[in-house]
């Protein structure tokens, strides 16, 4: 059977935070205010994934009043998912993950985020798609006061 899952998160940008996105860290001025290290993109693909899966989000397994997971790197989270899904017997088919922030550009950082992304869940690179956006100005994020990300993926149960 084949399921899709959605994710999505969104962070503040903040002074004195480093910026995590897709497990790996981008040179910037400011990060994501966040319970754990704030990793959008890593987040809103673990919550696609567990939704895929039938499994719930990210509070189920990783609530934010938890001090275990206080400043837990995204890397944990994706390791934790990609075992809770293949004690469900499930394949990742496909993910595609969106990155929204004003700055900085991430096109430099594109494929090390899908390389990071890719080895923690040990799956292909060719099975995970990155882009980043902007939102053009308008909004929290278009003001580079946030960092959203979405992630839509096809998950197929044994």
């Amino acid at each position: 059977m084949l399921r899709i899952g959605q994710g999505y998160d969104i962070h503040r940008l903040v002074a004195g935070r480093p910026l995590w996105l897709g497990l790996i860290e981008i040179p910037f001025d400011r990060g994501s205010l966040g319970h754990s290290d704030g990793d959008v993109a890593a987040h809103a693909l673990c919550d696609a994934l567990l939704s895929a899966a039938g499994l719930g989000d990210m509070g189920v397994f990783f609530p934010s009043n938890d001090m275990r997971w206080k400043d837990a790197r995204s890397s944990v989270f994706l390791a934790e998912v990609r075992d809770r899904l293949a004690a469900k017997h499930a394949t990742i088919v496909s993910a595609d993950v969106t990155i929204v922030i004003e700055k900085p550009r991430l096109a430099p950082h594109i494929e090390a985020m899908r390389s990071a992304m890719a080895n923690e869940l040990r799956v292909g690179t060719d099975v995970l798609s990155i882009k980043a956006k902007t939102s053009d100005g308008i909004g929290p994020v278009g003001e580079s006061a946030a960092v959203a990300s979405l992630a839509t993926v096809l998950v197929e149960l044994a």
